[in-house]
């Protein structure tokens, strides 16, 4: 399983990982602690990549770290992995399509015509959850569509942080607030459960 990596020529992946890296705003240690690389092996990556391909661990361990998986790594190009960078994978055509199909709520047709970038970010789960909230008397409603499109975009950010910070050594910090927060919102448990 530590041959090289069929696909793109291992300096073309070395680079795109590079670019992913920057993006992310990570430095040689951040990558090699957040990957589990060597850091020669991060070096070689950010700097013009192998003289041979990336072996498959290197290129799987390196998808994990940016939370991706390696088919995604290898075959999307650039400009649709960047956004995800920071938790904004774009939504697919489909998805987009559905949400000016469906809108109906004439708040939510306004705001989509003012903000086709920010839309165009939601991501299919996103986009559903939208929908969702247009039942008259529901959140779009009550607390208004820019305040419900800024929760979507801020627990995504979150989201995308907690998932770098799982990576680190304060995981298991991370892990003991979690905790304690989500026993201060959970439902209460019934009587019998």
């Amino acid at each position: 399983m530590n041959a090289a990596s069929p696909g793109p020529t291992g300096s073309e992946l070395a680079n795109k990982i590079a670019r992913l890296v920057e993006e992310r705003g990570w430095n040689q240690e951040d990558f090699a602690r957040i990957s589990d690389l060597n850091r020669h092996t991060c070096h070689q990556i950010l700097h013009g990549g192998p003289k041979r391909g990336l072996r498959n661990t290197t290129v799987n361990q390196c998808a994990k770290a940016l939370g991706l998986t390696v088919s995604e790594l290898r075959t999307l190009p650039l400009d649709r992995l960047l956004p995800r960078m920071h938790g904004k994978p774009a939504a697919d055509d489909e998805s987009l399509k559905l949400l000016y199909e469906r809108a109906a709520l004439p708040a939510l047709v306004a705001w989509l015509d003012r903000n086709k970038d920010r839309a165009a970010q939601l991501r299919p789960d996103e986009i559903q959850e939208l929908l969702d909230m247009q039942a008259p008397g529901g959140p779009l409603d009550k607390v208004g569509v820019e305040s419900c499109v800024e929760m979507l975009e801020r627990r995504r950010l979150l989201i995308c942080r907690v998932k770098e910070i799982a990576c680190t050594e304060y995981f298991d910090f991370l892990e003991q607030c979690v905790k304690l927060i989500h026993e201060k919102v959970k439902p209460p448990a019934r009587r019998g459960e």
